[in-house]
């Protein structure tokens, strides 16, 4: 489980709520009914409708589950809920015993994880395999998260509800109302949904929830059962017109700029719920402009490539329904649908649905950028467009257990990949399990070589409140390939081992220490691109505190092939995080060790240290300032001569105006490449789909003019890149 969903409460208190024993049907599961109404509550975070005022039916066992697991707290909450033929709405009294403590900001949609929040786990169709998860704020800002058992936590989607939240002189209050047009579900006389209800005390670190979710079982898993009568989910035709404008100008000579590239655009999306649980989605000429920049990273002497996460809204919705069993975190690949893969598309579709335990998803696109011209050679395959189509389908085999299938094909020139391959996933308990296969046929855009391969892996956990203990076999050919996928390396047969247990001081003794884990991590293969046999063993411990405070040590040691040769490889992590108060955080973390650097003739051992440190300064609700400094040296083993030192800074200033609109600035550095990104935005956002931006972005970076070109590295800094875009969109459902 991850660290997003950190909740707190002792009690749960259902005003205007039924609450029954478990029924055999649902697995011993809690349910409660929520009571219709007539006349809707006001969303304005004061529980003083109607609607709220009868009786209050207190539930115990809210019980942690992050950092420690089972235990109760101080803090109580009381949850009240209701229906009408359009929206659920939901109430939470959150009592604190020292409410002058509860920390809230006001800032923009998905920023909140550092405050206190509350919030619920919906799995709509009740099928035990996708959740909407809903946060708040005691200010009202939300944060919402799909989870399917597949890709776990996917924080890229935003729904649109609605919520409002306020201070208490007993805690703070909030409202939630989300439209049935925003979640699937199958319409009838009896509607079952899976819930669970969520808080989070900042200070403490501590997470709490009702029902109890058990060390090792995932959120689904634990759902209570609400049950609702006579529900019909409205079908919906959603349009969302986008209007873009963009001026770009790029430095020709040390006194001017050259010819200004100025875009007006417009752009269509509509989507359509074809039924009461499948909807169809298609784009034509849409804006997929980026309004947050990537953060510099470490780009020198890297392996692999680096992982930027998607950011386009129409391909971040259900991103994870495509996603397949056992990979992210160590595995070889990072997600099997990469979407920044399609560059620069022109139109877009997508469906997605569910009919009983069959869920489906496909997306279609074709991409202009690999047909563009090249800088400074030809394109043989100028204007051409390429096509990516994806399918994926699973089948519930029980809640957060499913068998999937993918099939995935791009076209380009008279080229070509296809990939076929089907997972399965089984989650039973504190056991957990997953396998998964691809097969792909590959041509090359000019039809002159064709490949085959296949890859894989099989996975294992078991996990409880003592013991954690994770075991994964990988396996790519050296003719694998996928065009869609995020893929560290091809041609590896690998495994790995991590094994974790907990003790638990005691709290009376030790308040501020809440849990010690000590750990090793073991990994074997075989790489028959370097030719060699890689192997590490991490051995490290790691210390959990109060106020989101941890520390952790390891070290890593082991042998890495490259270009033929084998390398012994070493280095030390040392990492630490804390929130000292209530507006300052802070993470560090220092390596040092021996590396490799990756020349493809003549590679080499070096001494490699790495320094970051992130502070994160909140003083009033309203700003917040954001600084990370990375520093990478690299020093030659023999001789000591120094072969490289990068600095990376990135500084992000936000201004929350009100809860829809905020400025930002953000200024960061990079010494390799000797240059500095500036990026200014103002934002209004009334809900997702309906917004508006302005933003300036230039580029400074070191160069000399010689008379006739640009001399990078050189000279001093001067502007080579600058830019001004507007973005507006506006969503209506009819």
């Amino acid at each position: 489980m991850t660290d997003h969903r950190w909740p707190t409460a002792a009690a749960l208190a259902l005003a205007t709520i039924g609450f029954t024993t478990p029924s055999v049907s649902g697995a011993d599961r809690p349910r409660i009914e929520p009571v219709r109404v007539t006349t809707p509550p006001v969303i304005d975070g004061r529980l003083d409708d109607d609607v709220w005022q009868g009786p209050a039916l207190a539930l115990s066992d809210w019980l942690t589950y992050n950092p420690l697991n089972g235990e109760k707290m101080a803090q109580q909450t009381q949850v009240l809920a209701a229906y009408d033929d359009r929206n659920l709405y939901f109430a939470f009294r959150c009592l604190d015993p020292e409410p002058g403590k509860v920390r809230g900001s006001l800032s923009r949609r998905d920023d909140l994880w550092n405050d206190d929040w509350v919030g619920l786990s919906l799995d709509s169709l009740g099928n035990g395999q996708t959740s909407y998860d809903l946060f708040v704020n005691p200010l009202g800002v939300q944060g919402d998260i799909l989870t399917t058992p597949s890709a776990g936590e996917n924080t890229a989607p935003d729904f649109v509800w609605e919520s409002a939240g306020r201070r208490t002189d007993q805690g703070y209050e909030v409202e939630m109302r989300i439209p049935l047009t925003t979640i699937r579900f199958k319409s009838g006389a009896d509607v079952g949904m899976g819930i669970l209800f969520w808080r989070r005390v900042s200070r403490l670190g501590m997470s709490a929830s009702w029902p109890p979710v058990p060390a090792g079982r995932s959120f689904i898993d634990s759902h209570a059962v609400m049950a609702l009568h006579d529900l019909k989910q409205p079908l919906t035709l959603e349009l969302i017109p986008t209007l873009t404008y963009s001026r770009r100008e790029v430095r020709a000579t040390p006194d001017a700029f050259g010819p200004t590239d100025s875009k007006p655009d417009a752009g269509l999306s509509v989507k359509y719920g074809i039924t009461s649980s499948a909807t169809v989605e298609a784009t034509i000429n849409p804006d997929f402009s980026q309004v947050e920049s990537d953060a510099f990273q470490v780009e020198v002497n890297q392996r692999f490539p680096l992982f930027f996460s998607e950011k386009r809204p129409f391909f971040m919705e259900g991103l994870g329904t495509f996603e397949l069993a056992g990979v992210g975190g160590d595995a070889v690949m990072r997600t099997a649908v990469h979407t920044r893969r399609i560059v620069d598309p022109f139109w877009g579709g997508k469906a997605t649905g569910a009919s009983g335990k069959l869920s489906f998803a496909m997306l279609a696109a074709g991409d202009d950028a690999p047909g563009r011209q090249l800088e400074g050679e030809a394109n043989p395959f100028l204007g051409d467009r390429k096509d990516f189509l994806i399918g994926r389908a699973q089948y519930s085999l029980g809640r957060s257990s499913y068998a999937g299938a993918i099939v995935t094909d791009t076209e380009f020139g008279t080229g070509h990949n296809r990939v076929f391959g089907g997972d399965v996933s089984i989650k039973k308990g504190a056991h957990g399990a997953s396998a998964t296969f691809l097969a792909t046929t590959t041509r090359s855009p000019d039809g002159k070589e064709d490949k085959d391969g296949v890859g894989g892996q099989l996975f294992y956990g078991y996990e409880t409140k003592g013991l954690a203990f994770y075991t994964q076999l990988q396996h790519y050919d050296r003719g694998f390939q996928m065009d869609t996928a995020f893929l560290n390396q091809v041609g590896i047969t690998q495994g790995w081992t991590f094994v974790a247990p907990s003790f638990y001081p005691d709290a009376k003794k030790h308040p501020w220490f809440k849990r010690f884990v000590p750990f090793v991590f073991a990994q074997y293969g075989k790489d028959r691109i370097q030719d060699g046999l890689p192997w590490i063993v991490v051995p490290g411990i790691r210390m959990h505190f109060t106020r989101q405070g941890f520390f952790r040590i390891d070290t890593i040691f082991g042998q890495e092939p490259w270009v033929g040769r084998t390398f012994r490889v070493s280095n030390t992590r040392v990492f630490g995080q804390a929130q000292f108060t209530r507006w300052l955080n802070f993470f560090g973390q220092y390596n040092f060790g021996r590396s490799i650097f990756y020349d493809p003739v003549d590679p080499y051992l070096g001494r490699q240290r790495t320094f970051i440190a992130q502070v994160t300064l909140q003083p009033t609700a309203r700003f917040n300032e954001s600084v990370s400094y990375n520093r990478v040296t690299f020093d030659r083993l023999s001789g000591g001569a120094r072969v490289y030192t990068v600095d990376v800074l990135n500084t992000k200033t936000t201004f929350q105006v009100d809860r829809r609109f905020s400025l930002r600035a953000i200024v960061q550095y990079e010494s390799s490449r000797s240059r500095i990104l500036t990026d200014l935005l103002a934002s209004w956002e009334l809900r997702p789909g309906t917004v508006a931006y302005a933003g300036y972005g230039s580029l400074v970076e070191r160069q000399e003019w010689d008379g006739m070109r640009w001399l990078p590295g050189q000279g001093s800094y001067t502007t080579t890149n600058r830019g001004f875009f507007f973005k507006a969109s506006y969503i209506h459902r009819f």
